[in-house]
């Protein structure tokens, strides 16, 4: 059954779904030349993060900036009031998905992975990095002729916050994880699970 969260995902897919398929190939490819020729060590998992972070900023700026034809209905393209567009919306219903809930697991992955490139270890640099992601994107959309929304930013910074939160979590279980359990061959099988199930999800989501 297809839910609203798959529905949005789904609408998401549809136009960025060439875009990740052409930077997928073409950034593996420049990974793996440079891997050969420099014979430098592969460690699979870190390679997916990294391959998953880049595709992740591009399909960001893709989201951010496409053409909504919803702008041309908005009478006044810069709020400022915190939550009025966040109640506006009925809980559960298709635009409390796209718009709340949407704006909220986007920015879920910037937040663990600017934490894990970074190795922050202090709630207010996160706090700091991803304030400043949030706004320097809806500064931008306000430019093209998109929406300033204070509660994008309210909304992005939370999510950002819960990626925070994984990264931390995911640390201190490593941490106290068997020594067995943070090997490179069993995070590179991991890696290559979750892909897997990750893949799947999309491909039920999309067809």
């Amino acid at each position: 059954m297809i839910t609203p969260l798959d529905d949005t995902i789904k609408g998401v897919m549809q136009f960025t779904w060439p875009m990740i398929i052409i930077c997928t190939l073409i950034l593996s490819s420049l990974r793996i030349a440079d891997i050969i020729k420099n014979k430098k060590e592969v460690v699979f998992y870190r390679e997916i993060l990294l391959l998953f972070f880049m595709i992740y900023v591009l399909c960001l700026f893709q989201i951010v900036t496409f053409e909504d034809p919803m702008i041309a209905t908005y009478d006044n393209h810069f709020n400022l009031i915190p939550l009025k567009e966040i109640l506006r919306y009925s809980f559960g219903s298709r635009l409390f998905f796209k718009n709340v809930i949407g704006n909220l697991v986007m920015f879920v992955p910037y937040g663990f992975f600017a934490s894990y490139y970074t190795k922050m270890d202090k709630k207010y640099q996160a706090f700091i990095l991803i304030l400043f992601a949030s706004v320097t994107i809806e500064t931008t959309q306000l430019a093209i002729g998109r929406v300033f929304d204070t509660d994008d930013i309210i909304l992005n910074v939370i999510g950002g916050m819960m990626g925070y939160g994984v990264y931390r979590l995911l640390s201190k279980l490593g941490d106290s994880l068997p020594k067995i359990f943070q090997n490179k061959w069993f995070l590179n099988v991991l890696s290559l699970v979750l892909t897997g199930i990750l893949l799947g999800y999309l491909w039920m989501v999309i067809v």
